[in-house]
């Protein structure tokens, strides 16, 4: 796809990889929908956006575990921008490793809900408006988790294979629509994923969330006889 001039909506926007995301978008043109849940975060990440050169920037505070918020957050993007080429789901929180059954309740339901329930959701009600256009991408951001067990990281690694299985699910749904769809299965990021479920890892060996970002630009902008459907990538 030819993105410059495309519009994007960019869960998770606010900071870490969804940031570098936003930005890299902005500097080839892209406008942004930028969702998160950080007014002030999204404020900051607009004005860069705009620096940089995206030709349109507006955010949209919206928790992504409350599918209302949702639903609410489509319908605004849709009148502020009309189209919308490209969805990239990259909103997620983190499980602290934990056995299950000293994971909390609420700590179970903000993970499956965050991390797959509210990309469900938020695909679901952005789909309509993708099938509308002449080419168009849903990528979605899983994770090593969601391609093998690792311990301690039951309720995490059940959404992420659930974003895996989604994934496959829309590939075969969707591949007779002008719609692509891919996945990506990345190990450790340094953001600030890990920290704020108060795990404190040493992240010095983990992925730059801005090389992250690249990967992700490069898959958007292959040509339209190329696709990446599902690509892997470690430190």
């Amino acid at each position: 796809m030819d993105i410059k001039g495309k519009v994007a909506i960019v869960t998770g926007a606010s900071d870490g990889l969804g940031r570098q995301v936003s930005l890299k978008l902005a500097k080839e043109g892209v406008s942004l929908a930028l969702v998160a849940r950080s007014e002030e975060k999204l404020d900051l990440v607009e004005k860069e956006a705009e620096k940089l050169g995206s030709p349109k920037v507006v955010c949209y505070s919206c928790d992504i575990q409350d599918s209302e918020q949702i639903k609410k957050t489509v319908q605004k993007i849709e009148v502020d921008f009309n189209e919308v080429q490209i969805l990239l789901n990259i909103a997620g929180i983190w499980q602290k490793l934990n056995l299950l059954e000293d994971i909390p309740e609420e700590e179970v339901d903000s993970v499956i809900d965050t991390d797959l329930v509210g990309m469900i959701h938020m695909t679901r009600l952005v789909l309509p408006i993708l099938k509308r256009q002449k080419e168009a991408i849903i990528l979605n951001d899983s994770s090593r988790s969601g391609v093998t067990a690792q311990p301690g990281q039951s309720v995490y690694t059940a959404a992420k294979w659930g974003v895996r299985g989604f994934t496959e699910v829309l590939k075969e749904d969707l591949k007779e629509t002008n719609v692509k769809v891919a996945a990506i299965y990345q190990g450790g990021t340094n953001t600030e994923l890990f920290n704020k479920a108060g795990e404190h890892f040493n992240q010095e060996k983990f992925i730059k969330p801005e090389d992250l970002a690249d990967v992700i630009v490069y898959m958007l902008s292959r040509p339209s006889g190329i696709w990446l459907h599902d690509v892997r990538i470690e430190h």
